[in-house]
């Protein structure tokens, strides 16, 4: 019997998932049979030719069940990058995604100087993404990630130090603010902001595999904002920044409810699809 190499391997994988009807085919083919090898992307294309071993094609075949059960590749890999950086997923984490990325952004496009000793706080930090994000890139501020999951803040915990952050951050188990006192100069938070009733016409592979806590916005999808900006004056130094993700049709509900708390809407940051996908307001 023919051995069959890493380049077969992945051949019949790519040609596997794309009859399956995965769009993305090429890349999770790759991604997956790095994953499986514990190889770099580039010792497979240096050695393409190397046999499998009967263990990784065990593994292969267990990872590609996973896969055409619709399991995102990232979970099934177990991590995922965000703003290049790689991040350890769990049960209880959200997956990172491109879009989030604009609260990284938005907040750095406001700070006047980044080797201010800031104090930030991301509620709902899941994997600790926008705080292991900011904290690489203010190297003078120290952060706390607040999560209502225990396995979550073990996770942000355990990437903030994969990501030499780990010195300058905090993690504590609070449902939003109810445990934390002081105040911060900076707050961000990726909030649950699904309305309730949506949740069951998600995609699978979300609807499936991604967290109800981390989704779950209730009956209008803001009941965390409510709770986020109605404790603004509380929790932030005056002049103070709160950035937030929301969902495509939310920018309008968020300017209301800013008013309301004595926010100012700085900016509202669209994504890579051209929705609202990011609110930045000030404490005044």
């Amino acid at each position: 019997m023919t051995a069959l190499t890493r380049v077969q391997a992945l051949k019949n994988l790519r040609r596997t998932l794309s009859d399956a009807g995965f769009e993305t085919a090429a890349l999770d083919a790759r991604l997956m049979l790095l994953s499986v090898l514990g190889i770099p992307a580039m010792e497979l294309v240096a050695r393409p030719e190397v046999p499998l071993t009967a263990e990784e094609i065990r593994r292969l075949e267990a990872t590609t069940r996973r896969r055409l059960g619709h399991e995102p590749v990232a979970r099934i890999v177990g991590e995922r990058e965000f703003w290049g950086l790689p991040f350890a997923l769990s049960p209880e984490t959200l997956v990172p995604r491109p879009d989030t990325e604009t609260v990284v952004e938005t907040t750095l496009a406001l700070l006047p100087d980044r080797q201010a000793p800031l104090l930030m706080a991301d509620f709902g930090t899941g994997s600790g993404c926008l705080l292991v994000a900011l904290l690489h890139e203010l190297p003078r501020a120290t952060g706390l990630g607040v999560d209502l999951s225990p396995g979550a803040l073990r996770t942000a915990r355990g990437n903030a130090w994969r990501n030499g952050v780990g010195e300058r951050s905090l993690f504590a188990l609070s449902h939003w603010a109810d445990a934390i006192a002081g105040r911060f100069d900076l707050i961000v938070s990726n909030p649950p902001y699904i309305a309730s009733p949506v949740i069951p016409t998600l995609d699978r592979e979300v609807r499936e595999h991604d967290p109800l806590l981390a989704l779950d916005g209730g009956p209008d999808g803001l009941a965390p904002y409510r709770v986020l900006l109605g404790d603004a004056e509380r929790l932030l130094v005056p002049g103070g920044l709160l950035v937030v993700e929301i969902g495509f049709d939310q920018a309008e509900a968020l300017r209301s409810l800013a008013a309301i708390h004595a926010l100012d809407i700085l900016k509202v940051t669209h994504d890579l699809s051209d929705n609202p996908r990011c609110v930045a307001m000030r404490r005044t």
